[in-house]
């Protein structure tokens, strides 16, 4: 490789294969489709409204969990594999049990694709969901420990 500072050369056995502008902002990465390797070039023509609208097929769940999981990521495509896998989970475990685990896990802010095969593996889809309203008075009464000390001891 010779990197100029407007320039990236790449170099094969002495024969210069690529080259490229830099970009001018630091950190930024830039990507020349006709240089990735065939199934890479098909996996970056893909969107991510393909992806939640393939995700749609198995429920509203499990769309929202895929938009979820796309707009955490700096970039979307950092979110496709785990996207794809979790979609993949739907045909080992099936479409019900799939959008039930994307809801259990939307309900906990599990939003990944070993929240997704831990809940699925552990039948935990199959389960009812808790009440979780953190608005409720039970969900603000402490147990009694030791270890416990409650919003007053910080005052």
């Amino acid at each position: 490789m010779r990197l100029t500072a407007t320039t990236v050369e790449v170099f094969h056995q002495r024969q210069r294969v690529a080259c490229h502008r830099r970009d001018p902002q630091p950190g930024r990465h830039t990507t020349v489709t006709a240089h990735m390797p065939k199934a890479h070039r098909e996996y970056a023509e893909w969107t991510p409204e393909r992806l939640v609208r393939w995700a749609n097929q198995t429920g509203p769940h499990t769309a929202t969990l895929v938009e979820r999981i796309l707009a955490t990521r700096p970039h979307p495509q950092q979110g496709y594999r785990s996207c794809l896998g979790i979609l993949r989970l739907g045909k080992a475990y099936g479409a019900d049990r799939l959008e039930a685990a994307c809801q259990r896990a939307l309900a906990i802010g599990g939003l990944s694709y070993k929240s997704i095969e831990s809940i699925l593996k552990h039948g935990l889809d199959q389960q009812c969901l808790p009440h979780l309203d953190h608005a409720s008075p039970s969900a603000t009464v402490l147990p009694i420990h030791a270890n416990v000390r409650g919003a007053r001891y910080y005052q």
